[in-house]
């Protein structure tokens, strides 16, 4: 997807080398429809520069901080060199990324889908997002939930969630704990399983949570979870500890939440 307006000063936009000069370098913005920036030979590296070719090659990606825009001369003033290593990497990820949503609204919605149908479902992820990738991305890991604050038709939900479940590999984390459960009555062991069952959430632990309860020795038992996140994870961590220990005590047991694993010792 391509931005039909301008760049603002200090934005870092992706570009394409178009045209090499001795006073600087001229820059098409792939970010933006038929846009070009000019980046002054002082602009291209610190220090003195003998030769601009030295530096940078046509053709070449590169990573420009916007330093001036002018739009009734149609100018825009670049900077290479004010983009430290870090800047760059992660615009071109931000960049490269924005080019797989791309791809997958066109999965969603078709090869030949009109110009009108993508600019209002893309606006409608921007609004909430800020990013057509951001948008998928929440959609592969919460759904249609994530996708509530936008004003998108149901159609335009459906295809979109089947399309980021698809395709987007979602990022996970994974976070363990460990809890005692002990019943000391003639029925403990089945007391402890239906305490187990509770830590395990009944059927009612998130979609994009994975919860597991192990046996690791009595009366310790392993929490795993993996999440989207962090906080999630150990939310549904904590959670489930406090759902095994409630269901123990109800029937007399007793329950502790620990994060390290017991020593024999102990």
């Amino acid at each position: 997807m391509k931005f039909s307006g301008w760049p603002e000063s200090g934005e870092l936009v992706v570009g394409e080398v178009d045209e090499i000069e001795d006073f600087g370098v001229f820059v098409d913005l792939k970010e933006y429809d038929d846009k070009r920036g000019l980046t002054h030979v002082s602009e291209v590296a610190s220090g003195w520069i003998k030769n601009v070719r030295d530096h940078v090659r046509e053709g070449q990606t590169v990573v420009c901080k916007v330093l001036d825009v002018d739009e009734d001369a149609q100018q825009i003033d670049l900077s290479i060199k004010d983009v430290n290593d870090h800047q760059r990497s992660e615009k071109i990820q931000e960049w490269k990324n924005e080019q797989k949503a791309d791809n997958w609204m066109l999965l969603a919605f078709g090869e030949d889908v009109d110009d009108e149908t993508y600019t209002r479902v893309a606006n409608g992820i921007l609004a909430e997002f800020g990013s057509l990738y951001d948008g998928f991305e929440e959609a592969a890991i919460h759904g249609h939930e994530a996708l509530e604050g936008t004003d998108l038709d149901d159609d335009d939900l459906d295809a979109l969630v089947e399309t980021a479940r698809e395709n987007v590999s979602v990022p996970y984390v994974n976070v363990t704990g460990y809890v005692d459960l002990e019943c000391p009555t003639p029925t403990g062991v089945d007391s402890i399983k239906e305490a187990l069952k509770a830590a395990e959430g009944n059927g009612e632990v998130p979609d994009e949570v994975d919860l597991e309860v192990t046996y690791v020795g009595s009366p310790e038992y392993r929490i795993k979870v993996q999440a989207p996140n962090y906080k999630t994870a150990e939310s549904e961590l904590e959670t489930s500890a406090d759902r095994g220990i409630e269901a123990i005590e109800g029937i007399g047991g007793t329950g502790e939440f620990h994060r390290e694993r017991r020593t024999d010792d102990e």
